[in-house]
């Protein structure tokens, strides 16, 4: 099954690659390694919420932040398939998200997951990746999260 009849079966469209917002690619393929830039939550050219992520009122909900990454993380995925044949994927290596996270919250992992869940499921056992969660202050454009990911290729 190829990635594309995967992403059908799923009922998920590849977007368009997000333009970047300041000088940089959205990826750059290196030898057998395509690497991202930082992908945002961008739907249709647009960022899908601001603000830090916590449990109080007026801050983004982590299952919501969750809900971004996995938006973040298929951004990434069209960002592969720009320079490289997302067949030609053989295993995503590592996958960073950071997380624009409230002082108290230390969740980041569970905000994660919606990156490498969606990973996992577009792209099988060849989506398990080695990962990490950071918890920073503040991420281009007020974004709640920010995802890259590393991938190999055949």
């Amino acid at each position: 099954m190829t990635v594309q009849d995967r992403l059908a079966e799923l009922g998920i469209v590849l977007p368009p690659v997000a333009a970047p917002v300041a000088a940089y690619v959205p990826a750059v393929l290196d030898g057998r390694r395509v690497w991202t830039s930082g992908q945002l939550p961008f739907a249709d050219g647009v960022l899908l919420a601001t603000g830090k992520v916590g449990d109080a009122q007026g801050q983004v909900p982590p299952s919501y932040a969750a809900h971004l990454t996995r938006i973040a993380a298929l951004n990434a995925v069209a960002a592969i398939g720009s320079v490289a044949d997302l067949d030609a994927v053989e295993r995503i290596v590592k996958v960073v998200v950071f997380v624009a996270s409230d002082p108290s919250f230390t969740g980041q992992p569970a905000v994660a997951n919606g990156a490498s869940t969606l990973l996992g499921e577009i792209f099988g056992p060849a989506g398990a990746h080695a990962r990490s969660a950071v918890g920073v202050a503040v991420l281009p454009l007020d974004s709640p999260v920010e995802v890259e990911v590393v991938a190999a290729l055949r």
